[in-house]
């Protein structure tokens, strides 16, 4: 299939206390008895939507989607405090837990891919497989490219607008210039620099322009949870460890999956995809030729919706041991 599935709505919704104050939007969708999967969406900060669920086969998935801490309908809204990679690991296995569920596909892009590895290394024993798109692997040099420099060199003119926020004395380190702007107590000055942080990633997510995008990374209320939640976790790099996810990746060795990333991603440059797909041979690698970051571009989508096509026949037939071939998911 090369299309998304067609739009459904949940038939149960909840709203899940994980404790700190942080209550969870948490939805399913599709077949209550099907396979479970779990969406995790990307920023961290940026929240799920209803066009995440039709990813999936809604006759062979239990379709499960949350928002993470602070962001989306999940609350307090853009709330940084008791939020790290660990809080919301132990929130999956609170959901986990919460529905009864046994093990799980687990489907994440951007830092989705970031937190699913950290979840799958944390306990590989509840993950049935792994699909995963343009791979985050939160490491210094992967955000440096992005908030110092490496992406500004190709986008000049959306850099430049990313720059006007920041006096010219504090340009050498802007990412703790972001996060001093995005913590303070002056609430216009705190929004100007999200708009200007989440306007310069939506900019720069597709291989071509997309003026819907770049409405949405617009929004105000969405400017603030992903920029104060990214820049909160990017400066404590992600609450890692150096190259964590790539040292711990042997922990994968029974859990295949499906690595979708586009050639031209220049917000996670595709190296990181690389170097995962090596560390892990249970998983194939498929590179997109025409596409750059974005989980909606068309060559992404076909990828996406065949992988989870393909991992939902395996899984049915060959349980937790099946592996795909990247020719099985083009």
């Amino acid at each position: 299939m090369s299309a998304l599935y067609p739009t459904i709505e949940p038939f149960a919704v909840d709203c899940l206390a994980v404790g700190r104050g942080h209550q969870l939007y948490l939805e399913q969708s599709g077949n209550p008895e099907g396979i479970p999967a779990v969406f995790l969406h990307g920023g961290p900060g940026a929240g799920c939507g209803p066009s995440h669920r039709r990813f999936f086969d809604p006759d062979r998935y239990r379709i499960i989607l949350f928002d993470q801490r602070g962001c989306g309908r999940s609350t307090p809204h853009a709330s940084i405090d008791y939020n790290s990679t660990w809080d919301l690991v132990e929130d999956m296995e609170r959901i986990r837990a919460h529905l009864g569920i046994d093990r799980w596909l687990v489907f994440g892009g951007s830092w989705g891919s970031t937190l699913a590895l950290a979840y799958a290394e944390s306990h590989p024993e509840r993950v049935s497989a792994l699909v995963l798109r343009g791979i985050f692997l939160c490491r210094p040099d992967e955000i440096a490219w992005f908030y110092q420099q490496g992406a500004s060199w190709i986008f000049p003119d959306y850099w430049h607008d990313f720059l006007a926020q920041i006096p010219e004395a504090e340009q050498g380190d802007l990412l703790h210039a972001y996060h001093r702007r995005l913590t303070g107590t002056d609430l216009l000055t705190q929004l100007a620099a999200a708009k200007a942080w989440s306007i310069w990633e939506g900019r720069c997510a597709t291989l071509l322009p997309d003026p819907d995008i770049r409405r949405s990374f617009s929004d105000e209320r969405l400017a603030l949870s992903l920029a104060r939640i990214e820049c909160h976790y990017f400066v404590h790099q992600a609450f890692l460890r150096p190259n964590q996810l790539l040292e711990d990746a042997s922990r994968l060795a029974e859990i295949p999956g499906v690595i979708v990333h586009g050639r031209y991603d220049l917000i996670c440059p595709l190296r990181s995809a690389w170097e995962l797909a090596a560390a892990w041979p249970q998983a194939s690698l498929e590179v997109i030729a025409d596409a750059g970051h974005a989980a909606f571009e068309p060559g992404i989508v076909r990828a996406l919706v065949a992988a989870t096509d393909q991992m939902a026949s395996a899984l049915k037939t060959g349980g937790r041991s099946a592996r795909l071939s990247a020719e099985q998911v083009r």
